[in-house]
């Protein structure tokens, strides 16, 4: 390549990276540089534009053309609103990075396009933004082709099928399982459109949410293929003497305007190439595709090579400024494999990351992302605000995790985002995993910060100085002073023993007894354990409106991530195998000399996810189980929804069961009607 030929990209790059982020201060001009020759290969044919590459929050889904903005009654401090969204289901074609080759894999996958959705990143969905009170109506437009399966399927339910039905779930969100709303016991099928309608109410928790397809037989396939998106829900309410506020109104610049945010879809895109020798090898004539249930399972994805992206990106570029508290939204939107993120200096002079294959990463990490990881300050899990902010260097993320971190990067340079290393009783493959490069960080010139825990300290009670209210201002103060507390911004209360009203039992087994694996749960433990692959016409449990159940579960075969619809829990203990707690701040989870990080800090969190961790192989349990104790609110609203483990073909295959939640009828029953 030409001296001259590297020039121009370079200043094409440069002057892309200008138009994305148009700084002002005269530092800028170095982060600028640092971008293009971090993201520039070194010594290779450019065959991707880098400046394709910056990463950039997803585009928010807009108001459908011939919607009219509707306001609603006074709820609070903000008007509700109604809104009229749009999201067609396509096979759309495209392309993907590959940095293995250096160039670009052509694809053909299902996706969600909404309003501005970028033609360069179609395989991540619009962003979907509300705010408590508002009244949301989604128009679900199913436009891929006709599937039989969907309608003449005659086999087990718990076989792959329905490619081509689809549904829409908001996970996690707090709504009613019913009719039109988040209920995911529908089938829209092939050239079907419906309208869900998300009432949410006037006190739902501001948070990070999403929204992906749910539908039984195909959920997997469908995620797999990128139809996923965020779903922020955003609240201005302050606290006061007599309810919490909204975590956002304290999350502020010095001028009153919000943080800079980053939401980051963290996706696992699995596409073969079915005319090739080697599935994942494409060569120019060859079109990617998931069309099919095979390529799933353990191991799978490291074989692939493929890389986990980040708002449809492959190893984007972040662009931040020293110094800056940022809030990065955090969401695994992946099918099965664990991510583990961290946060390392990247060497001066480091090589680019363009031609990074996936198997040369851990090498590449250890020659050039270097010094101890960065600490960051997660907020909230599964978009519910901490009691306190956790101070951590690696943040662990099963799928169906969201995580909100405040992240301050301490100097000027490059940093790497690194999926970390997992134990393999921490890890969806149920094998020691090795690091994975995700992305790179260039921070421009700012303030050197020393110490991060310490600044951002002063920074937010500077701030809660600014804008809490009088009444609770000096309380918040002394909140954060006292170890970033956030009391004033939970959503929940914790549950009391004395609350608690039944019990439930679960436990997720895989039986591979017979040729064919059976994905089930179990209503109970121990002598109780009765493993079952989902039906869908049982009824698993029955529950009762206003009742608060605490839950134990287990994984007696593996490990899975536990997920609930519509109610979310507080997590009251976890104990290993030999009875120790290790949930509790300062624990230390470890088995077989194996040190876990992602339990310790636990301990009265609320989450709607949660990773129930069988020790690896099965064959070594001696001592007995991880148990997990965790408690629940039936609150508002009553139907039947779902309970599964979030590693979506297991779910796709049977790990799952149905929930129905009824008035009670008086006399310590329920009822569903007077007929």
């Amino acid at each position: 390549m030409s001296k001259l030929y590297r020039n121009k990209h370079r200043q094409a790059a440069c002057i892309e990276t200008w138009r994305l982020f148009p700084f002002s201060q005269p530092g800028n001009a170095i982060a600028v540089f640092l971008l293009a020759q971090i993201t520039m290969p070194l010594a290779h044919t450019a065959q991707a534009e880098p400046a394709a590459r910056i990463v950039e929050n997803p585009p928010l889904l807009g108001q459908r053309k011939d919607a009219k903005l509707l306001a609603l009654p006074q709820t609070g401090p903000k008007l509700g609103v109604e809104k009229y969204l749009d999201l067609n289901i396509i096979y759309t074609e495209g392309k993907l990075y590959n940095p293995a080759t250096q160039g670009e894999d052509k694809v053909r996958l299902r996706s969600y396009v909404g309003t501005d959705v970028d033609p360069n990143r179609p395989y991540v969905a619009p962003t979907i933004e509300v705010s408590p009170g508002d009244t949301v109506h989604i128009s679900l437009n199913n436009k891929l082709p006709t599937d039989p399966s969907c309608t003449n399927s005659t086999g087990d339910v718990n076989t792959p099928h329905c490619f081509n039905g689809t549904n829409l779930h908001a996970h996690g969100l707090w709504v009613s399982p019913a009719g039109n709303s988040d209920n995911v016991l529908l089938s829209i099928n092939p050239g079907v459109s419906f309208q869900y309608e998300y009432n949410i109410p006037a006190d739902h928790p501001a948070g990070t949410f999403w929204y992906h397809p749910h539908r039984h037989g195909s959920t997997a396939l469908q995620v797999a293929s990128g139809m996923v998106g965020a779903l922020i829900v955003r609240g201005d309410r302050l606290p006061s003497d007599k309810a919490n506020g909204d975590i956002d109104t304290l999350l502020k610049r010095p001028d009153g305007t919000p943080l800079t945010e980053r939401v980051l879809v963290l996706q696992q895109i699995q596409y073969y190439c079915p005319k090739s020798a080697n599935l994942w090898v494409c060569d120019p004539s060859d079109t990617g595709v998931i069309e099919s249930y095979q390529n799933f399972g353990p191991g799978t994805w490291p074989q692939s090579g493929r890389y986990s992206s980040i708002n449809g990106q492959i190893l984007p570029t972040f662009a931040a400024k020293a110094g800056e508290i940022e809030r990065w939204r955090m969401i695994h939107a992946g099918v099965r494999d664990t991510i583990s993120l961290e946060f390392r200096k990247l060497k001066t002079g480091a090589p680019s990351i363009n031609a990074l294959k996936a198997a040369d990463a851990d090498r590449y990490i250890s020659d050039n992302c270097v010094g101890d990881a960065i600490p960051h300050h997660v907020i909230a899990d599964d978009g519910l605000t901490r009691a306190t902010a956790w101070q951590t260097s690696l943040t662990t993320l099963q799928p169906g995790y969201r995580s909100d971190a405040l992240m301050v990067f301490p100097s000027a340079g490059g940093y790497c985002v690194i999926d970390a290393s997992a134990p393999a009783s921490g890890s969806v493959s149920q094998k020691a995993e090795s690091r994975q490069l995700l992305g790179i960080v260039v921070a421009e010139p700012g303030t050197t910060v020393p110490d991060i825990h310490n600044y951002l300290t002063e920074q937010l009670v500077a701030n809660a100085g600014r804008t809490m209210p009088v009444p609770v201002r000096d309380q918040v103060v002394a909140d954060l002073k006292d170890g970033l507390k956030l009391t004033h911004f939970t959503p929940h209360p914790d549950i009391l023993d004395n609350e608690v009203t039944g019990t439930q039992q679960l436990a997720f087994f895989i039986d591979t007894s017979t040729s064919n694996a059976k994905f089930e749960v179990s209503n109970g433990i121990g002598a109780q354990f009765n493993p079952q692959p989902y039906e869908s016409t049982r009824i698993d449990r029955n529950l009762t409106l206003g009742g608060v159940d605490e839950w134990t579960l287990q994984s007696q075969f593996a490990s899975h991530p536990f997920h609930i619809h519509v109610n979310p829990f507080q997590i009251v203990k976890i104990l290993d195998p030999n009875g120790n707690d290790v949930s509790a701040p300062g624990a230390v989870d470890n088995q077989n000399g194996t040190v876990d990080p992602q339990y310790p800090g636990l301990k009265g969190v609320w989450k709607d996810t949660l990773w129930v961790k069988s020790l690896i192989p099965p064959s070594t349990v001696t001592n007995g189980l991880y148990t997990l104790f965790v408690r629940t609110r039936y609150q508002r609203y009553i139907g039947e929804y779902v309970l599964h483990c979030h590693i979506l073909d297991h779910e796709d295959q049977g790990m799952m069961q149905n929930v129905n939640i009824s008035i009670p009828n008086g006399e310590g029953g329920t009822t569903t009607g007077h007929h």
